[in-house]
């Protein structure tokens, strides 16, 4: 969400062409054997899920002052490898379409809209886009947060709190102070991530942090993550504040080029022994790209820790690991996270991700890799850098740079407010980097957007991933246990995410959107006998994607950020809950109609 008011926006993160070299499909791992660093974690305070105005009123004024985009960081720019195959271009995906069953039998609620997010703390927000989309559940309680606001529901959807922001949650100054002159820029935040960890009743949320200028909202070089965890299993009262520093120096740390850097996305996993975040590193002030980071946490430790504990943190640099290909950066390393107490206990407790290959110039891949931690149980010990980190590459079906979104025909707000009237916008497909793991039932379960083909133009599909990774003896490989696609026929189904309980049975949430939906809440079942299922309409869409990040009178291209990903969490029934940005009927503020849908199945 780099504002438009000094920040210097970034180009969005655009999928490179990829190539391709064969693997078995039951690889042994490289032997990278990582280690890393150790460094103290800070500890900030505590805050709690104070109450949070939501009366100012929003003027729909263009200027800058009212806006943030949020692009991602252009990962490519150091992506130039080359192999010696490619996958042709006439591979591009043809999947037999899924079904759709347009019932709308998912329970569930309307959550977090733009307007919510845009007014509270008093209304010195920005209006965002794209919704980024956290979701946790547990002890009866949703707690969802999307790009600066979060909010817990009672399992039936009514408000269990006001809508809070992130910045003043997190101790950290207003966005932007409006009744200024001139205005005070606050902290730049994004990226919400949010877990609940049953076994200990604990909740965590996690945001990216960069300090700013408060005279003009630029950088000025510092950067972290946060991390509240509450002290108790209700989300509601007091949670304790820790920072980690991804500002890596003054960028003379070996494999840390050009930094202080910003630890881009930071995604969230667990296990039975830790706490794990994955960013991805990019300089602040010149171009390049540093890689995926791994930051290794003590669970039990943090979730005791209070003001005066020493509490330590292992960082492994996985940019500056090899790759298969010549010039490729590992990105986006997804942490796992596991329903219930089903973890990798061998290995005194393994830890696994998995990651998506884009390393050079070709438009398709059929690889990717899956990770894992092992020796996690070190990190409750004075010794945590024990910890060691390797990977292993797989054959997998083809997957690749998905498309933009066409969108149905209807009611423009904005758009036609505007001089001269803007024409209705897509919704951008992003790119196809690894979405959020599950370990469950002895797998890996994730999802990729992708470019799928058939009977005219190209769309936006989704590529499923159920891995069975074996590490029994510290020597990891893995084994592609199903993989399919979710497609339709002349419309579009783009950011899943699987949530997956501890019998193995997941459902998988997508956003559908197309000529014949509007933008709408979708899920499917899915388990590693039969792949993903029907598609079913959740929550039907009210109309088109109408916001302000499209249109070119507000620095737009004509085409819209969607949802950078969605979000499914089994709680401890056994149900599946999911969340995802749609167009609800709901209020809207001048500039954006976007909103998001909870629903709860039991698959």
């Amino acid at each position: 969400m780099l504002g438009l008011s000094g920040l210097a926006l970034m180009s969005m993160l655009t999928a490179a062409f990829f190539v391709v070299t064969r693997n078995s499909n039951a690889a042994a791992s490289q032997p990278s054997g990582a280690k890393g660093v150790v460094q103290s974690i800070k500890y900030v305070g505590t805050t709690s899920m104070h109450a949070s105005s939501a009366s100012a009123k929003t003027t729909g004024t263009t200027s800058s002052l009212e806006f943030r985009h949020e692009p991602e960081f252009d990962e490519d720019i150091a992506k130039s490898g080359h192999g010696a195959l490619r996958v042709p271009a006439d591979h591009t995906p043809k999947p037999t379409p899924s079904s759709v069953v347009t019932d709308g039998n998912a329970p569930g609620f309307s959550g977090l809209t733009h307007a919510e997010q845009r007014l509270a703390d008093n209304g010195n927000q920005f209006s965002l886009v794209p919704p980024d989309q956290a979701l946790c559940v547990g002890h009866g309680f949703v707690l969802e947060s999307v790009n600066t606001a979060l909010r817990v529901y009672n399992t039936d959807g009514t408000p269990a709190s006001d809508v809070v922001a992130i910045n003043p949650f997190f101790g950290l100054p207003s966005e932007i102070t409006r009744n200024t002159n001139p205005p005070v820029f606050g902290d730049f935040t994004s990226d919400p991530k949010c877990y609940y960890d049953a076994p200990t009743g604990r909740w965590f949320v996690t945001i990216l942090q960069s300090d700013v200028d408060p005279a003009t909202g630029n950088f000025t070089g510092p950067s972290h993550v946060e991390i509240a965890v509450s002290q108790t299993n209700d989300p509601r009262g007091d949670w304790n504040l820790f920072s980690i520093d991804t500002t890596d120096g003054d960028g003379t740390l070996p494999g840390h080029p050009n930094c202080p850097c910003l630890g881009d996305q930071p995604l969230i996993g667990a296990d039975a022994n830790g706490f794990y975040v994955s960013t991805n590193e990019f300089p602040q002030f010149t171009g390049g790209f540093n890689g995926a980071q791994v930051y290794a946490i003590s669970k039990s430790g943090i979730e005791a820790a209070t003001s005066g504990s020493s509490l330590d943190v292992v960082h492994i640099n996985a940019g500056a690991l090899t790759t298969p290909d010549a010039g490729g950066i590992w990105y986006s390393v997804q942490p796992a996270t596991t329903p219930g107490t089903g973890y990798a206990m061998a290995n005194n407790g393994t830890e696994y991700f998995m990651s998506s290959l884009q390393f050079g110039p070709g438009a398709l891949d059929n690889r990717i890799a899956v990770w894992a931690l092992t020796n996690t149980s070190a990190l409750n010990s004075a010794n945590p850098n024990a910890v060691s980190l390797s990977h292993v590459v797989i054959d997998s079906e083809v997957y690749g740079q998905p498309p933009d979104s066409a969108q149905k025909d209807g009611p423009l707000t904005l758009a036609n407010s505007v001089k001269p009237a803007e024409h209705l916008e897509f919704l951008a497909g992003n790119d196809d980097r690894m979405n959020q793991v599950v370990f469950a039932g002895g797998k890996l379960w994730s999802g990729v957007n992708t470019v799928v083909s058939g009977n005219g133009p190209t769309r936006v599909g989704i590529a499923y991933f159920i891995v069975t990774p074996s590490d029994p003896s510290g020597t990891l490989s893995a084994t592609m246990a199903k993989q399919g696609y979710v497609a339709l026929t002349q419309d579009d189904v783009l950011f899943p995410s699987i949530g997956v309980n501890a019998s193995g049975n997941g459902v998988m949430t997508f956003t559908v959107a197309g000529s014949d939906y509007y933008p709408s809440a979708g899920y499917a079942k899915i388990d590693a006998t039969n792949g993903a299922g029907a598609v079913h309409i959740a929550a039907a869409g009210a109309g088109p994607d109408d916001s302000f990040g499209g249109y070119h009178a507000f620095g737009g291209t004509g085409t819209d950020r969607w949802g950078d990903y969605s979000a499914a969490v089994a709680d401890e029934n056994g149900n599946v809950w999911f969340a995802c940005e749609y167009i609800p009927n709901a209020p809207r503020t001048v500039n954006a109609n976007w909103g998001t849908f909870v629903g709860h199945v039991m698959p």
